[in-house]
């Protein structure tokens, strides 16, 4: 277990070493708003080529599904609500 933490330890500290180091930015010095879109963007494609983006095939099966689901689903609440009100209303005028 302790050569364990050592070696995680030891993973760590060559991680901190070989990440570069970033700039502190000098206080009260802030980026333009437009160097911050650029960046801003700039991330957002790199995180999107990252995604496992479905193929044609799959997209349309699961669309299917979903609709599927939800219209199955739609169907028992409004049965549900049908029959709970039918019987509430049977009940209130068997009371009166």
């Amino acid at each position: 277990m302790r050569r364990l933490q050592a070696k995680e330890e030891e993973r760590a500290k060559k991680r901190r070493a070989d990440t570069p180091r970033q700039r502190k930015s000098k206080q009260g010095e802030k980026a333009s708003l437009f160097q911050r879109l650029t960046k801003y963007f700039r991330e957002v494609k790199q995180e999107l080529k990252k995604v496992a983006w479905p193929s044609r095939e799959e997209l349309t099966t699961y669309s299917i599904v979903v609709f599927g689901v939800t219209t199955v689903l739609t169907l028992i609440v409004f049965g549900l609500d049908w029959v709970f009100n039918r019987a509430i209303l049977d009940l209130l005028d068997a009371i009166t």
